[in-house]
């Protein structure tokens, strides 16, 4: 199906088991922002495929991939990523189907994404947090950021973050069938694959609530996974890699949004995030490179 003629972002919400959630929050998404919606169902047991067909039936902006099989996260993303990509959209989000990311911030992402190549919705910048997470859970997800950005010299403060837009451009520069990590760790590696691409990253602030219904999938393996997966991205050079300028490949252009961020409510709008200015320090080190 392409895509609805004014809408050219689509987001893409991978589903496993979400039956309880599916239903509150396609309309939520839809009712936010100018978006198609693409659930990518991975053969869901509970009957989460068959909802999201009814929901495709009943509103032409959202669309169903059946998927055959549970292949984790990452799969499920870059097939998206291709299809999205192969229906002409210009901005593909990434968002959790549990309401763990704000449908409300989806204005304020694609305002960003305007200007920006990458758009983070991160927990870990200035405005930015978890609610209902236990301390063992805020550690591992702090600890995993803060050992990523260590290991990989980047600027960002949330790598491990699902919440995210991208601009075609980036999809399409950055090559997909290399990428082979999934829950954390491909978080972490989509975003570090755009930088060293020389695109540009931007952090939004947002509050990640933990979810209400059905169950979380995060695992052992998924965190193992991210502790290994990171040296590799550090210290293997892609044979596919080949930034665009010299200047680009050395300048690793990421701008954090923390305290010059100005927010604003309206009367018939919920609290929105401009970014008017960013890290001029960065700025200047860029131009200096």
């Amino acid at each position: 199906m392409p895509p609805s003629p004014r809408h050219r972002n689509v987001v893409l919400i991978p589903t496993y088991n979400e039956k309880e959630n599916l239903p509150r929050i396609v309309p939520a998404v839809l009712q936010a922002a100018a978006v198609d919606i693409m659930v990518l169902d991975d053969k869901s047991p509970d009957g989460t495929g068959a909802i999201a067909d009814r929901l495709a039936a009943a509103d032409p902006r959202v669309q169903v991939v059946h998927r055959p099989a549970k292949q984790g996260l990452g799969a499920a993303y870059l097939d998206g990523f291709r299809r999205a990509l192969s229906l002409g959209y210009e901005r593909i989000i990434e968002m959790d189907a549990d309401f763990s990311h704000p449908p409300d911030q989806l204005s304020t992402m694609l305002h960003l994404a305007e200007r920006h190549d990458v758009v983070l919705g991160s927990r870990w910048v200035q405005g930015g947090g978890t609610r209902n997470w236990p301390l063992l859970r805020q550690l591992i997800s702090r600890g995993g950021s803060l050992y990523a950005r260590t290991v990989l010299g980047v600027g960002v403060k949330d790598l491990t973050g699902g919440y995210k837009c991208f601009r075609r451009e980036v999809l399409e520069r950055i090559e997909l069938n290399a990428i082979r990590s999934t829950g954390y760790a491909f978080q972490i590696e989509m975003t570090y694959r755009a930088i060293q691409q020389g695109f540009d990253v931007v952090e939004m602030p947002i509050v990640f609530v933990e979810r209400e219904q059905g169950v979380s999938k995060m695992s052992r393996r998924i965190v193992l996974e991210a502790i290994l997966e990171v040296p590799r991205l550090r210290f293997e050079r892609p044979s596919w890699f080949a930034p665009r300028t010299s200047s680009e490949s050395s300048a690793l252009r990421v701008r954090s949004t923390l305290s010059n961020y100005r927010w604003r409510r309206g009367p018939s709008t919920s609290s929105r995030v401009r970014a008017d200015e960013f890290c001029s320090r960065n700025r200047r080190r860029h131009a200096l490179d």
